[in-house]
């Protein structure tokens, strides 16, 4: 398949650049610096910003997915949604947070005490970019939501997806790498299983 990554020099756009060539698939870095982009043949950077709808409906059109890993803060979901219904890609893949996800029924993990307030205003946009996506029903969306600990560390390849509540481990921690991450993406790429939904990822 042919995949454009919105913000793919980034540390998740990195991985699920790594993962889709590891596959086979042909890959469009979008970024501001299309030099940082994953050394890889099957990886094309070109430069785009995620604020010119226009030029990004170009360079997204003729892809048979886009993946969306930008910070929230930098992006707008209307302006985002509007590119990818403008070019036609019949899928559209977020890379989300874990602020939103539940740590009781009706709790999220932002609303609690503990969540740091130095990410609160990204996870705070991310949340309402979610609720933002259950709104649109014309285009075939999925937000996957990291677990609480988001890290650069070893591709396990074993891992546990979820809904919307936050995994834990047996010793309660929550943390996914970014190169399992990017495992459970690309598979949901391959093989739809979460169509207009979130789901999430963890150990």
């Amino acid at each position: 398949m042919k995949v454009a990554i919105i913000g793919g020099t980034g540390r998740a756009g990195r991985e699920i650049s790594a993962e889709l060539a590891r596959r086979g698939h042909q890959v469009t870095a979008i970024a501001r610096h299309p030099e940082q982009a994953l050394a890889d043949p099957a990886v094309i950077a070109i430069k785009g910003d995620v604020n010119d709808p226009a030029a990004l409906t170009e360079a997204i059109r003729g892809h048979d997915a886009v993946v969306s890993a930008v910070m929230f803060s930098d992006t707008d979901p209307a302006s985002l949604v509007g590119a990818v219904r403008a070019s036609g890609v019949p899928r559209y893949l977020v890379v989300g947070g874990a602020g939103s996800l539940e740590v009781a029924p009706g709790v999220r993990l932002i609303d609690t005490p503990e969540f740091p307030e130095a990410y609160k205003a990204e996870a705070g946009r991310g949340a309402a970019f979610l609720d933002y996506l259950r709104g649109v029903t014309d285009i075939d969306w999925t937000f996957l939501s990291p677990s609480a600990l988001f890290f650069v560390g070893e591709r396990k390849g074993a891992f546990r997806l979820g809904t919307d509540q936050l995994l834990v481990d047996a010793d309660g921690n929550s943390s996914i790498s970014y190169a399992d991450y990017a495992i459970a993406l690309v598979d949901e790429i391959e093989t739809p299983q979460h169509s207009r939904t979130r789901f999430t990822v963890g150990y």
